[in-house]
């Protein structure tokens, strides 16, 4: 796989580097942590909101770092967790009045490093508390977890918590309103090939040409099942299957789906995976209110899906379109 890298060593600085130098008003970076921040941050009116895990996901996290969203994320290498001195001296650099809320994607290794740095921030005095982001209903354990994966799912935390957060909720509210997330967002994926991380010269895994991996991670952890490839329809059908049986829905339920690229899927593919996703939401009788059709957590340049069902409310439903101002720009 060919790669624009120079030293494999320096691919997630140079990345950072890249992103607050097209950011330069609104994002700050601290290159002894990985860390990019709001150039505003911390505040005394507002909780600060972090989140860390392995690079090579992006937009998600670096890239969704702005006003209404993330205040800072804290990166390890691709695939990779943070280190705990990352995730601590990230807490210490942003920590607010009103407290720091970490959000965490269930993955062992970034489990323990937020744990340890969560115990250092607090033994300084700093509040701090804890989401745990658990979407993926693909598989109950995996080579990175113990319990649900954290995947695509992790946006709407996001952007629910940092909406909140900017209209100045406390931290246990905060928390509150991410585990509420947690507990309606489902997503499953699926991939038609591996990803090749910078320097390592061959995928995570291989896929045959008539093959695809169902339920897969975005590490490249093993999915369900390996199977032969079919339509996309049916494809769709499989994963909105798994994931609207796993949470009780009815007829009239409100909605976010949510149909994110891994990286190398291209957008419209997305767009026909989406058609139909619409009309089996149609079909059981449920409401989009939301849309969202594009990358937001990826794996590299893996060519693949998810599919994510968010049931909504009133209050998440505001939370969502409440505006957001981040490294993205669609022009």
């Amino acid at each position: 796989m060919k790669k624009f890298v120079n030293d494999p060593k320096n691919f997630v600085p140079e990345m950072l580097k890249g992103i607050a130098l097209a950011n330069p008003t609104t994002l700050k970076y601290i290159p002894d942590y990985n860390l990019i921040m709001r150039a505003d941050i911390p505040l005394a009116n507002k909780v600060s909101i972090m989140q860390g895990s392995g690079s090579g996901h992006e937009p998600a996290h670096v890239m969704t770092v702005g006003k209404g969203m993330l205040d800072a994320a804290c990166p390890g290498n691709v695939f990779a967790a943070p280190p705990a001195d990352f995730v601590y001296q990230t807490t210490k650099l942003v920590a607010s009045p009103m407290g720091v809320l970490h959000l965490l994607n269930n993955y062992t290794g970034d489990t323990m490093s937020f744990d340890m740095g969560k115990e250092l921030a607090q033994a300084d005095g700093i509040e701090v508390q804890t989401v745990v982001i658990d979407d993926d209903v693909a598989v109950k354990d995996s080579l990175y977890t113990v319990g649900r994966r954290g995947v695509a799912g992790n946006f709407f935390v996001m952007k629910a918590c940092g909406a909140a957060s900017e209209e100045g909720a406390t931290l246990d509210e905060l928390v509150g309103i991410g585990n509420h997330v947690v507990d309606v967002t489902r997503t499953m994926g699926m991939a038609l090939t591996g990803c090749t991380p910078p320097g390592k010269g061959s995928p995570i895994f291989t896929l045959e040409d008539d093959e695809m991996e169902m339920g897969i991670g975005i590490h490249g952890e093993p999915g369900r099942k390996r199977v032969k490839i079919e339509p996309a329809n049916k494809i769709v059908e499989e994963l909105f299957e798994a994931v609207s049986s796993d949470l009780p829905y009815k007829a009239g339920d409100e909605v976010a789906l949510m149909i994110n690229g891994m990286g190398g899927t291209p957008i419209s593919e997305l767009y026909l995976l989406y058609a139909h996703a619409h009309e089996l939401c149609e079909q059981k009788g449920l409401k989009i209110k939301r849309n969202y059709v594009g990358e937001y957590c990826t794996s590299l340049e893996m060519a693949g899906f998810s599919l994510t069902l968010v049931k909504l409310d009133e209050k998440l439903e505001k939370l969502l379109a409440a505006p957001a101002e981040i490294a993205i720009r669609v022009f």
